[in-house]
């Protein structure tokens, strides 16, 4: 490696608006890395999120086919 091109690879605390705080490693200048959102309070990591279906799509694309398939039925059985 180059001597003086690579950044300053330090240990910094980071510090979440939770209130949950960690070390890690970083090359920003400064010791605190302040974050508003962490892996200790995203919903996707908790468990928390909630997948929502919206405007009933499923409902709506299952009506949708299964008159298609009823139809392609219905052909099949008439040409036996």
């Amino acid at each position: 490696m180059k001597d003086g091109i690579h950044p300053d690879y330090h240990a910094v605390t980071v510090h979440c608006a939770c209130g949950h705080t960690f070390q890690t490693r970083s090359t920003i200048k400064g010791q605190l890395l302040r974050v508003e959102i962490c892996s200790s309070c995203h919903p996707f990591f908790t468990g928390k999120q909630k997948l929502i279906d919206t405007a009933g799509r499923v409902e709506r694309f299952t009506r949708k086919y299964a008159q298609a398939a009823e139809k392609v039925a219905a052909e099949k059985a008439a040409k036996k």
